[in-house]
């Protein structure tokens, strides 16, 4: 038995694996999700000691994950840096923020932008080319991007948000996946009306723990802050992040394995003739030219992937584990052969 791609809400976003689980019953458990770009390979530090579950979280310790995070961000004012329950709760706040004028959105772009700011009736912008003239009061892109690992030099894009904050615009990058591409990273910049949202949860793989950062200027971050309340982030957030992102030795090995990883999927993809498109060191991007059909016998298999309603060439395929790595392989040569 199995079901329309559009009955199990892949279309979306990624990670909707009970609704593929439903819509497919009869494929093989446990299913194997590389909807999403998250590392298979998570950070195995502790959770939350029970003590700290049955207090509420100490601002002294939120200042503690801000400081630490900001230097795992190479930002030197911590003041700059607050902490979000995930990068999506940050962006969904924009808006009442910032928003009020023209907002341009650099595609193809993460859903997640395209509803924030569907009631500015957003301008999609193709190109690259097209940014320095863009006259947006907003503009929002990702770096690398989300779905097709589009990258924007830093400096280019330094120079870009100076530009645009001069003449009084909002520059917001996405670098959720800045981990694996930290040499873009444009965080650290005390530009005025830049706007850098950070994920914990892709690079470390511990998306449930549900933490995120937004990183502007101490004006903006004050009003930030107050938007939040005291509680911005639970006890497991507070105590995984500390210690995560202070594993320097730890993110050094993870992104290695991670280039290393993405290497093998690729030549397994070029075996199933999927032509590779972009991609960053979480996912990859791949052109087929029946996606959805691919999707759906995948699916069959139990092993979910992400199609786009937009291109039913392309599909988005995350990064299975050291386990997983040989099922995705069989699955795809049982659909491609």
């Amino acid at each position: 038995m199995s079901a329309s791609i559009s009955t199990i809400g892949a279309f979306r976003h990624g990670g909707r694996l009970r609704e593929a689980m439903a819509a497919f019953p009869d494929a093989p458990r446990p299913w194997l999700d590389l909807s999403t770009g998250i590392n298979p390979e998570p950070w195995s530090g502790q959770r939350a000691p029970a003590d700290a579950l049955r207090r509420l979280p100490d601002p002294l310790e939120l200042a503690e994950l801000e400081a630490v995070a900001a230097r795992a961000f190479g930002v030197a004012d911590a003041g700059r840096v607050v902490a979000t329950s995930g990068a999506e709760a940050a962006l969904r706040l924009l808006p009442g923020l910032i928003g009020g004028g023209r907002v341009a959105l650099l595609a193809p772009i993460y859903g997640g932008h395209v509803e924030t700011w569907a009631g500015s009736t957003p301008d999609l912008i193709m190109s690259v080319a097209d940014l320095r003239a863009l006259g947006a009061d907003v503009l929002v892109l990702v770096n690398p991007n989300n779905p097709d690992g589009r990258r924007i030099e830093r400096m280019t894009l330094a120079a870009l948000a100076q530009e645009r904050s001069d003449a009084g615009r909002w520059t917001v990058v996405d670098e959720s996946f800045g981990e694996v591409a930290p040499e873009l990273s444009v965080a650290d910049l005390e530009i005025d009306r830049l706007v850098t949202l950070r994920s914990f949860g892709k690079f470390y793989g511990l998306p449930g723990v549900r933490l995120g950062f937004l990183i502007g200027n101490k004006m903006f971050t004050g009003e930030f802050r107050a938007l939040l309340g005291d509680w911005p982030v639970g006890a497991d957030a507070l105590a995984m992040g500390l210690a995560a992102y202070a594993d320097d030795a730890w993110k050094a090995r993870t992104r290695m394995w991670l280039a290393t990883q993405a290497g093998a999927v690729d030549a397994v993809l070029a075996e199933a003739g999927l032509k590779f498109l972009g991609g960053c060191d979480l996912f990859r991007w791949v052109e087929a030219p029946d996606a959805r059909g691919l999707f759906t016998q995948l699916c069959a298999r139990g092993v979910l992937t992400r199609p786009f309603a937009d291109r039913p060439d392309r599909l988005r395929i995350g990064l299975p584990s050291c386990n997983e790595f040989n099922r995705l392989k069989h699955a795809l040569q049982a659909v491609t052969s």
